[in-house]
């Protein structure tokens, strides 16, 4: 199989979808890989490197999208990518469609099969390529979440450590999944007074249990949330529903109750956005204020610091793309129900329930597609 990698585009995405270390892998199990020219210098990654470990590096995008049968990205096909979908293509990235109509329509035209990272389920609901992404946008919340509070970019201008003598900030995470449990034991390590929200008690144990009395932990309903929210200095949403759109826990109303020059940084932005104020924002342009609350809303966190993500990233997804290409499909789906969960468009049909409902499609259900 010809596996093709092109350079990000998206703006600011530093990332890429391979390490030579994955190239060597492909080459020694009979498959040729076509890196675009580029495409890993983001991540400190030389073409020289790709070259000396057996893969093709292309001038061009157009000679990589051209010759692959697998496409591996890490981010959805933009809109100057369209042109290049087809028939027979499969395409492996993180793809968020619940979140983007015009990219799950056009998959669908296309009759392109797009494999989704972030769907990818073990039996145990994990989610694997999820996992690795999540712990770094979840350490990089309170990062770029005290970074908001400044000042200058809108902030109170609160420490969230303290100091002698004066209390720490509050910070109140929605979500204690791998990017909220993350987040969690950053703000605990800052010194800063934390509270968590989750549905699920098992989580908020296992934080408790991790964290001791340095966290407060909340089950989530309405009371709780909206007077952990008001008193907040920093809210990070970190809510999920795997392939689906996030749920929108945080109304206008709310926000506009929310501390003049308090923060949110909303992490769950990449599948819409948990606050009914939260709009995308890109690493140029990350914050915007809006109710006197500066907005933190990039939907690519981790390409900040794309060295670590892209080797977090690739060291998961390198066995599900191997498995793709040493077996082809539908037979990968047939024998990894993991990576059949990740199947969200199947030769144009819409085979992942949170895709189709987000946006009143038919949906195809996965057992035929594997069946078929």
């Amino acid at each position: 199989m010809i596996i093709g990698v092109p350079k990000e585009i998206k703006e600011e995405e530093k990332r890429v979808a391979i390490t030579p270390a994955g190239v060597s892998a492909f080459v020694s199990h009979g498959h040729r890989v076509l890196v675009e020219k580029g495409a890993g210098l983001g991540s400190g990654i030389l073409d020289r490197s790709y070259d000396g470990t057996g893969a093709t590096v292309a001038d061009s995008a157009t000679e990589v999208w051209r010759q692959a049968d697998l496409i591996m990205k890490v981010k959805e096909p933009q809109p100057s990518e369209f042109p290049f979908l087809r028939s027979g293509l499969t395409f492996f990235s993180y793809l968020h469609l619940a979140a983007s109509e015009e990219v799950t329509r056009i998959l669908c035209s296309k009759k392109v099969t797009a494999v989704a990272y972030e769907t990818i389920q073990l039996e145990d609901g994990s989610l694997p390529l999820l996992t690795p992404m999540s712990e770094v946008a979840g350490r990089l919340a309170l990062q770029v979440g005290a970074w908001c509070l400044q000042a200058e970019n809108g902030g109170r201008g609160i420490l969230l450590g303290g100091a002698s003598g004066v209390r720490p900030g509050k910070v109140v995470i929605l979500g204690a999944g791998i990017a909220g449990a993350n987040a969690c034991q950053v703000a605990a390590g800052m010194g800063a007074y934390v509270s968590i929200l989750d549905v699920n008690p098992s989580k908020l144990r296992y934080i408790h249990d991790i964290l001791g009395g340095h966290v407060t932990t909340l089950m989530s309903n309405r009371a709780n949330l909206e007077e952990e929210v008001v008193d907040a200095d920093l809210v990070i949403g970190a809510v999920l529903i795997p392939g689906a759109k996030a749920p929108r826990l945080l109304s206008r109303t709310l926000v506009k109750l929310m501390k003049p020059g308090a923060a949110l940084v909303d992490i769950s932005i990449d599948q819409g956005g948990c606050a009914e104020t939260s709009r995308p924002t890109t690493h140029h342009y990350p914050i915007y204020v809006e109710e006197e609350v500066v907005h933190y809303c990039v939907t690519n966190m981790p390409a900040i610091v794309p060295n670590t993500s892209t080797y977090a990233l690739t060291n998961a997804t390198l066995s599900y793309g191997l498995e793709i290409a040493d077996k082809g499909l539908p037979k990968a789906f047939k024998e990894n129900g993991a990576l059949a969960r990740g199947l969200n468009i199947y030769d144009g049909k819409i085979t992942h329930a949170g895709v189709a409902t987000a946006f009143g499609l038919a949906l195809t259900p996965l057992k035929e597609v594997i069946s078929g």
